[in-house]
Protein backbone atom coordinates (compact mmCIF):
# COMPACT_ATOMS: atom_id res chain seq x y z
CA UNK A 1 0.00 0.00 0.00
CA UNK A 2 1.53 3.44 -1.12
CA UNK A 3 1.72 6.66 1.09
CA UNK A 4 -0.73 8.27 -1.03
CA UNK A 5 -3.63 5.41 -0.68
CA UNK A 6 -2.94 4.82 2.79
CA UNK A 7 -5.90 6.39 4.66
CA UNK A 8 -5.19 9.11 7.09
CA UNK A 9 -5.12 7.81 10.93
CA UNK A 10 -8.36 9.29 13.24
CA UNK A 11 -7.20 11.35 15.95
CA UNK A 12 -8.50 10.27 19.58
CA UNK A 13 -10.91 12.54 21.61
CA UNK A 14 -9.29 15.97 23.27
CA UNK A 15 -9.07 14.37 26.72
CA UNK A 16 -7.49 11.02 25.70
CA UNK A 17 -4.17 10.71 25.71
CA UNK A 18 -2.91 7.11 24.87
CA UNK A 19 1.17 5.85 24.14
CA UNK A 20 0.42 2.67 22.62
CA UNK A 21 -1.99 0.83 20.55
CA UNK A 22 -2.12 -2.90 20.11
CA UNK A 23 -4.45 -5.44 18.43
CA UNK A 24 -4.62 -8.92 19.18
CA UNK A 25 -6.09 -10.50 16.26
CA UNK A 26 -6.12 -14.04 14.65
CA UNK A 27 -7.79 -15.51 11.38
CA UNK A 28 -10.15 -17.55 12.83
CA UNK A 29 -12.63 -17.49 15.87
CA UNK A 30 -12.47 -19.93 18.95
CA UNK A 31 -8.71 -19.79 19.92
CA UNK A 32 -8.88 -17.98 23.28
CA UNK A 33 -8.52 -13.91 21.57
CA UNK A 34 -10.25 -12.17 24.18
CA UNK A 35 -8.46 -14.59 26.78
CA UNK A 36 -5.41 -13.28 25.62
CA UNK A 37 -6.05 -9.40 25.13
CA UNK A 38 -7.00 -10.15 28.48
CA UNK A 39 -4.19 -12.09 30.19
CA UNK A 40 -2.43 -9.28 28.55
CA UNK A 41 -4.32 -6.48 29.97
CA UNK A 42 -3.78 -8.22 33.81
CA UNK A 43 0.02 -8.37 32.69
CA UNK A 44 0.55 -4.83 31.71
CA UNK A 45 -1.56 -3.24 34.76
CA UNK A 46 0.66 -5.08 37.06
CA UNK A 47 3.46 -4.13 35.47
CA UNK A 48 2.71 -0.53 36.63
CA UNK A 49 0.84 0.32 32.99
CA UNK A 50 -2.41 2.18 32.56
CA UNK A 51 -4.66 0.33 30.51
CA UNK A 52 -7.53 0.05 28.42
CA UNK A 53 -8.99 -2.34 26.38
CA UNK A 54 -11.25 -1.12 22.86
CA UNK A 55 -13.40 -4.51 22.67
CA UNK A 56 -14.02 -4.32 18.63
CA UNK A 57 -15.69 -7.50 18.47
CA UNK A 58 -19.07 -5.71 17.93
CA UNK A 59 -20.80 -8.61 17.51
CA UNK A 60 -19.34 -11.00 19.60
CA UNK A 61 -18.10 -9.01 22.64
CA UNK A 62 -16.32 -11.22 25.82
CA UNK A 63 -14.04 -8.64 27.39
CA UNK A 64 -16.82 -6.97 30.20
CA UNK A 65 -18.00 -10.57 30.89
CA UNK A 66 -14.45 -11.69 31.80
CA UNK A 67 -13.61 -8.62 33.82
CA UNK A 68 -17.11 -8.30 35.40
CA UNK A 69 -17.69 -4.97 34.48
CA UNK A 70 -21.52 -3.49 33.62
CA UNK A 71 -22.76 -0.38 32.87
CA UNK A 72 -21.58 3.01 31.73
CA UNK A 73 -20.89 5.85 33.78
CA UNK A 74 -23.77 8.72 33.57
CA UNK A 75 -23.45 11.70 32.36
CA UNK A 76 -23.10 13.65 28.49
CA UNK A 77 -19.16 12.13 28.05
CA UNK A 78 -18.87 8.04 26.74
CA UNK A 79 -16.45 7.21 29.67
CA UNK A 80 -15.01 3.68 29.83
CA UNK A 81 -16.31 1.89 32.52
CA UNK A 82 -13.22 0.42 35.04
CA UNK A 83 -12.74 -3.09 36.50
CA UNK A 84 -11.54 -4.32 39.89
CA UNK A 85 -8.23 -3.57 39.04
CA UNK A 86 -8.32 -0.24 37.18
CA UNK A 87 -8.57 -1.26 33.49
CA UNK A 88 -10.57 0.75 31.48
CA UNK A 89 -12.98 -0.90 29.54
CA UNK A 90 -14.99 0.33 26.18
CA UNK A 91 -17.77 -2.18 24.77
CA UNK A 92 -20.69 -2.22 22.77
CA UNK A 93 -22.07 -4.41 25.26
CA UNK A 94 -21.81 -2.16 28.16
CA UNK A 95 -24.14 0.04 25.60
CA UNK A 96 -27.46 -2.44 25.67
CA UNK A 97 -30.08 -2.86 27.87
CA UNK A 98 -29.31 -6.69 28.17
CA UNK A 99 -25.89 -8.67 27.77
CA UNK A 100 -27.56 -11.22 25.52
CA UNK A 101 -29.31 -8.96 23.43
CA UNK A 102 -27.71 -9.52 19.91
CA UNK A 103 -26.11 -6.88 17.80
CA UNK A 104 -27.34 -6.93 14.13
CA UNK A 105 -25.35 -4.69 12.15
CA UNK A 106 -23.61 -4.50 8.83
CA UNK A 107 -20.68 -3.28 8.29
CA UNK A 108 -20.30 0.02 7.87
CA UNK A 109 -21.96 0.53 11.13
CA UNK A 110 -19.66 -1.98 13.11
CA UNK A 111 -16.83 0.58 11.69
CA UNK A 112 -18.43 3.76 12.45
CA UNK A 113 -19.22 2.00 16.32
CA UNK A 114 -15.25 1.21 16.36
CA UNK A 115 -14.14 4.49 14.91
CA UNK A 116 -16.23 6.49 17.83
CA UNK A 117 -15.10 4.18 20.33
CA UNK A 118 -11.74 6.01 19.16
CA UNK A 119 -12.68 9.27 18.89
CA UNK A 120 -15.49 9.89 21.15
CA UNK A 121 -14.61 7.77 24.17
CA UNK A 122 -12.76 10.20 27.18
CA UNK A 123 -9.89 7.46 28.03
CA UNK A 124 -8.33 9.94 29.66
CA UNK A 125 -4.14 9.02 30.34
CA UNK A 126 -3.48 5.15 29.03
CA UNK A 127 0.07 3.58 28.38
CA UNK A 128 -1.46 0.79 26.50
CA UNK A 129 -5.02 0.33 24.43
CA UNK A 130 -5.44 -2.75 23.79
CA UNK A 131 -8.11 -3.52 20.68
CA UNK A 132 -9.69 -6.98 21.32
CA UNK A 133 -10.25 -7.67 16.97
CA UNK A 134 -12.96 -10.26 16.50
CA UNK A 135 -11.47 -13.18 13.95
CA UNK A 136 -10.77 -13.10 10.24
CA UNK A 137 -9.74 -10.33 7.90
CA UNK A 138 -12.91 -8.53 7.38
CA UNK A 139 -14.71 -5.57 7.87
CA UNK A 140 -13.60 -4.80 11.55
CA UNK A 141 -10.00 -5.40 12.30
CA UNK A 142 -9.53 -3.65 8.39
CA UNK A 143 -11.31 -0.39 10.10
CA UNK A 144 -8.87 -0.72 12.91
CA UNK A 145 -5.70 -1.01 10.84
CA UNK A 146 -6.55 1.48 8.59
CA UNK A 147 -8.27 4.16 11.11
CA UNK A 148 -6.51 3.73 14.40
CA UNK A 149 -2.71 4.43 14.80
CA UNK A 150 -1.70 0.88 15.66
CA UNK A 151 1.29 0.21 16.60
CA UNK A 152 1.53 -3.54 16.36
CA UNK A 153 -0.03 -6.74 16.47
CA UNK A 154 -0.44 -9.98 18.29
CA UNK A 155 -1.43 -13.05 16.49
CA UNK A 156 -3.30 -15.72 18.28
CA UNK A 157 -3.51 -19.64 17.18
CA UNK A 158 -3.97 -22.75 18.42
CA UNK A 159 -1.99 -26.35 17.72
CA UNK A 160 -4.40 -27.23 14.71
CA UNK A 161 -2.80 -27.00 11.18
CA UNK A 162 -6.48 -25.42 10.25
CA UNK A 163 -5.90 -23.08 12.44
CA UNK A 164 -2.52 -22.57 11.31
CA UNK A 165 -3.47 -22.09 7.38
CA UNK A 166 -5.88 -19.32 8.64
CA UNK A 167 -3.45 -17.55 10.54
CA UNK A 168 -1.21 -17.05 7.74
CA UNK A 169 -4.06 -15.10 6.28
CA UNK A 170 -4.25 -12.69 9.35
CA UNK A 171 -0.28 -12.25 9.10
CA UNK A 172 -0.60 -11.75 5.27
CA UNK A 173 -2.83 -8.85 5.98
CA UNK A 174 -1.21 -7.15 8.68
CA UNK A 175 2.17 -7.43 6.77
CA UNK A 176 0.01 -6.12 3.03
CA UNK A 177 -1.48 -3.03 5.55
CA UNK A 178 2.31 -2.34 6.54
CA UNK A 179 1.56 -3.20 10.36
CA UNK A 180 4.26 -4.37 12.24
CA UNK A 181 3.47 -8.03 14.02
CA UNK A 182 4.85 -7.95 17.50
CA UNK A 183 4.48 -12.06 17.88
CA UNK A 184 2.69 -15.17 17.75
CA UNK A 185 1.04 -16.30 20.79
CA UNK A 186 -0.27 -20.35 20.56
CA UNK A 187 -2.78 -20.73 23.14
CA UNK A 188 -4.17 -24.43 23.79
CA UNK A 189 -0.85 -25.66 23.45
CA UNK A 190 -1.60 -28.34 26.53
CA UNK A 191 -2.86 -29.55 29.49
CA UNK A 192 -1.39 -30.02 33.33
CA UNK A 193 -2.40 -33.39 34.74
CA UNK A 194 -3.49 -31.95 38.49
CA UNK A 195 -2.57 -35.31 39.42
CA UNK A 196 1.21 -35.93 38.15
CA UNK A 197 1.88 -32.45 36.81
CA UNK A 198 2.39 -34.12 33.04
CA UNK A 199 1.69 -31.97 30.09
CA UNK A 200 -0.89 -33.24 28.17
CA UNK A 201 -1.04 -32.23 24.05
CA UNK A 202 -4.55 -32.79 23.43
CA UNK A 203 -5.18 -30.91 20.58
CA UNK A 204 -1.79 -32.28 18.79
CA UNK A 205 1.97 -31.50 18.85
CA UNK A 206 2.39 -27.48 19.23
CA UNK A 207 3.36 -26.02 15.91
CA UNK A 208 3.34 -21.99 17.58
CA UNK A 209 7.42 -21.62 17.00
CA UNK A 210 7.03 -23.62 13.67
CA UNK A 211 4.30 -20.49 12.28
CA UNK A 212 6.43 -18.35 13.30
CA UNK A 213 9.28 -19.38 11.90
CA UNK A 214 7.32 -19.99 8.81
CA UNK A 215 5.82 -16.31 8.89
CA UNK A 216 8.85 -14.65 10.14
CA UNK A 217 7.57 -12.96 13.07
CA UNK A 218 8.60 -13.73 16.97
CA UNK A 219 7.47 -16.62 18.88
CA UNK A 220 5.74 -15.36 22.17
CA UNK A 221 5.16 -18.55 24.05
CA UNK A 222 2.39 -20.63 24.88
CA UNK A 223 -0.75 -20.74 27.00
CA UNK A 224 -2.29 -24.09 28.04
CA UNK A 225 -5.80 -25.10 28.67
CA UNK A 226 -6.95 -24.62 32.27
CA UNK A 227 -10.23 -24.88 33.75
CA UNK A 228 -9.60 -22.63 36.22
CA UNK A 229 -9.13 -19.67 33.57
CA UNK A 230 -12.50 -20.43 32.49
CA UNK A 231 -13.92 -20.39 35.84
CA UNK A 232 -12.73 -17.05 36.69
CA UNK A 233 -13.69 -15.61 33.34
CA UNK A 234 -17.20 -17.04 34.23
CA UNK A 235 -17.39 -15.18 37.23
CA UNK A 236 -15.84 -11.78 36.30
CA UNK A 237 -12.31 -13.10 37.75
CA UNK A 238 -10.14 -13.02 35.51
CA UNK A 239 -7.68 -10.15 37.27
CA UNK A 240 -7.52 -13.37 40.45
CA UNK A 241 -6.19 -15.55 38.09
CA UNK A 242 -3.09 -17.43 38.62
CA UNK A 243 -1.36 -20.20 36.75
CA UNK A 244 2.52 -21.15 37.73
CA UNK A 245 2.44 -23.21 34.48
CA UNK A 246 1.69 -20.33 32.14
CA UNK A 247 4.71 -18.42 30.58
CA UNK A 248 6.20 -15.06 32.50
CA UNK A 249 3.91 -12.75 30.71
CA UNK A 250 6.05 -9.89 32.06
CA UNK A 251 8.55 -10.90 29.46
CA UNK A 252 5.85 -10.24 26.27
CA UNK A 253 5.99 -6.46 28.09
CA UNK A 254 9.54 -6.61 27.31
CA UNK A 255 9.19 -7.77 23.79
CA UNK A 256 6.29 -5.44 23.21
CA UNK A 257 8.82 -2.16 24.65
CA UNK A 258 11.64 -3.34 22.48
CA UNK A 259 9.83 -4.13 19.25
CA UNK A 260 8.48 -0.72 18.77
Amino acid sequence: MSEKSRPEKLSPGAKSSIKKVIAVMSGKGGVGKSTVTGLLAVNLRTQGFKVGIMDADITGPSIPKMFGVRGLPSGKELSPSESAGGIKIMSLNLLLPNEDDPVIWRGPLIGSAIKQFWTDVNWGELDYLLVDLPPGTSDAPLTVMQSLPVDGLIVVSSPQELVGMVVKKAVKMANMMQLPILGLVENYSYAVCSKCGEKMELFGRSRGQLEAKQAGIPFLGSLPIDHRLAEVCDKGAIEDYENNHAPDMASWVTGLESAM
